[in-house]
């Protein structure tokens, strides 16, 4: 993933670059002119950019200056992997420039900006496949199909649930999870999505801040102990998706738990 931030200028003469694998890039902020060899698009915040391998493009600003935009880049066997998963998915090559804003993208550009800010690389991998999943599907048309899940994703999911259980304080990457169960990354976060409600990292964080919260309640550990010791790296990271999630800061909620007698004890 890269994070491209354009400087140009009004009327600043475009110039051409190459994509040097699969583009699928989320304009997060500004407009500009999009030129490639599947043809001519405005984009604006909340458009998807699509760029094909070693296709030639151009960018022009004729009315407006600068943009920003997550740029995520694949290899044609990964988007081979999506997709055979997919249906209606046909060959590895974008037939249009652009997917425009749509309500169905608003959740997932959230979320690759909030991955993004995190600098997470787990959680950037789910994200990059779920883009490309939701571009490959909304132009195949495919978007109100329901996933079928068979007894095999089932056993596979179920699996990564409890090695999830047994091991959350370890580094657990979709693609190894994906390897354990012999499959595609983005069959997995699939399947996985649509038995559990959430994606393998979401899981795995909740499963994370769910034990620190119970050892914040019943335990007097420090917090940056209960923080390292449940799978975070840092005790930055620990409270910032702590107090996402459970609505108050580390030390807040292990408060809130105690009765007043026991408050004024600690503050006098």
């Amino acid at each position: 993933m890269a994070d491209i931030v354009c400087t140009a200028t009004v009327g600043e003469r475009p110039f051409e670059e190459e994509h040097g694998a699969f583009c699928i890039a989320a304009v997060t902020r500004g407009t500009f002119r999009y030129r490639s060899r599947q043809g001519t698009a405005v984009m604006t915040p909340g458009a998807l950019l699509l760029g094909n391998a070693n296709t030639c493009f151009e960018c022009g600003h004729e009315h407006s200056s600068g943009d920003h935009c997550l740029s995520f880049q694949f290899s044609s066997a990964m988007l081979e992997g999506v997709l055979a998963d997919v249906p209606g998915g046909k060959h590895v090559e974008f037939d249009a420039p652009n997917l425009p804003a749509c309500p169905e993208l608003v959740a997932l550009f959230a979320d690759a900006e909030v991955a993004r800010s995190e600098g997470d690389a787990d959680e950037l991998e789910e994200v990059a496949l779920r883009l490309a999943g939701a571009t490959v599907t909304m132009l195949t048309g495919s978007l109100t199909r329901p996933a079928k899940i068979s007894q095999r994703d089932e056993k596979r999911v179920s699996e990564a649930i409890r090695l999830i259980e047994a091991k959350g304080e370890e580094q657990l990457s979709l693609s190894e999870l994906a390897d354990r169960a012999a499959t595609s990354p983005y069959h997995f976060l699939r399947s996985f999505r649509a038995i559990v409600g959430m994606t393998p990292y979401q899981f795995l964080l909740r499963t994370r801040l769910h034990r620190a919260a119970v050892r914040l309640r019943v335990t007097g550990d420090a917090v940056s102990e209960i923080a390292f010791e449940a799978g975070f790296g840092d005790l930055s990271t620990f409270n910032r998706r702590f107090r996402r999630v459970m609505g108050q800061t580390p030390t807040g909620y292990r408060l809130s738990s105690q009765p007043v007698s026991e408050l004024r004890r600690l503050f006098v």
